[in-house]
């Protein structure tokens, strides 16, 4: 299945690279992706563009290089890098800590796995992680600057940043003790979305359940502490018990939400591969953690839609994907987040999500981290 894997992959970068990526404004050397496909002209000039989104994209090149290693893609993941700095503002930082988080990730895999590094941007995010630690606050670091709402989308990512920093190792254990202490759901075992201004917000996504799995997966590695391990095996089990249909791992529509059930995928994947340890414990959540991930994959593949030739996916990798239409309405930003498009599968955040989940099954078959 290796061999399958791999060009589902591949053919799934095909689909995101021919829709969605483009030059910004037509300069030479920079890259983003396309917010929507079909795209109206404002999207295909970069008035919007998805910081978040972006940097999974720089992901999802990473994990190709890796699958597949080609002096094109080197091209593509700088000009990817590139591009993402020039329509920052000539900047690394933004307002949102989890999107900073998100790019923290990708730059720091980009240099260590395939040697396009750029060393003062993970310098800056490391000083905006380690600055805004305010547990006198209730905290956690917070969604956004100025803001009281702390939640597992700022903390998981920027964790698991700081845990592949050995000089950072005590402060990513402080996030995850917090996590734990804070926001697990004494009933499910899940994770809560966060506390805002010392309430607790109770939403459960699937994407905080994948960052926290990452962030204990790197500390259990980093520390020898069992009690990191112990928490991955719980997590996995209240995951596949609430997170899942059918083996599926659910859907949370398209927008910001496309990305969910993927960020998930990326951690299972990472469980099967890194979780450390022989304990019928550890077996267990290893191969509960590579069986969603495949199942999960099988699924989004078997009701993809097909055009000219290359995967459309779906929100939803239990349900038929439908090829989306120009008229249709867009995403639209609204306080901090993106809602979904009319139809979703417009949005390239579901289709970077069928991307990543085609290149992380690859992972666990081809039995690679």
């Amino acid at each position: 299945m290796v061999e399958v894997w791999a060009n589902r992959a591949a053919s799934s970068e095909a689909a995101v690279t021919a829709r969605h990526l483009r030059r910004l404004w037509g300069l030479p050397g920079t890259q983003l992706g396309v917010t929507a496909w079909p795209a109206a002209r404002n999207q295909s000039l970069f008035g919007t563009w998805h910081y978040w989104w972006q940097a999974h994209l720089l992901d999802c090149l990473v994990d190709a290089q890796l699958r597949d290693p080609q002096p094109q893609r080197l091209t593509r993941i700088k000009r990817q890098i590139r591009g993402h700095h020039l329509r920052n503002n000539l900047r690394w930082t933004n307002s949102y800590y989890d999107d900073m988080a998100w790019l923290a990730l990708a730059l720091e895999r980009s240099e260590r796995l395939v040697g396009v590094g750029r060393p003062k941007a993970l310098r800056t995010f490391t000083e905006q992680f380690l600055n805004s630690w305010v547990p006198e606050d209730g905290g956690g670091i917070p969604w956004r600057k100025q803001d009281q709402f702390f939640n597992a989308p700022a903390n998981g990512p920027a964790g698991i940043f700081l845990a592949r920093s050995e000089d950072r190792l005590r402060r990513a254990q402080q996030m995850a003790d917090w996590i734990e202490d804070t926001l697990i759901d004494p009933e499910t075992k899940l994770v809560f979305d966060g506390i805002k201004a010392g309430s607790l917000v109770r939403a459960q996504y699937t994407y905080c359940q994948g960052v926290v799995l990452g962030l204990e997966v790197e500390l259990a590695n980093r520390t020898g502490d069992l009690e990191h391990a112990e928490r991955v095996h719980r997590l996995v089990a209240a995951v596949e018990q609430h997170m899942t249909s059918g083996g599926v791992i659910r859907g949370a529509g398209g927008g910001d939400g496309g990305l969910f059930n993927a960020i998930t995928a990326r951690y299972l994947a990472l469980v099967a591969t890194d979780l450390p340890g022989s304990t019928p414990a550890d077996e267990q959540a290893r191969a509960t953690a590579r069986t969603i991930v495949l199942t999960s994959a099988q699924s989004a593949w078997d009701y993809r839609q097909t055009v000219d030739g290359m995967p459309l996916f779906g929100p939803f990798w239990d349900r038929n994907a439908e090829v989306p239409q120009a008229a249709t309405k867009a995403a639209q930003s609204v306080d901090g987040a993106v809602n979904a498009s009319e139809m979703p599968e417009r949005d390239l955040s579901v289709q970077l999500s069928g991307w990543m989940l085609m290149e992380v099954a690859h992972t666990l078959d081809a039995g690679t981290a």
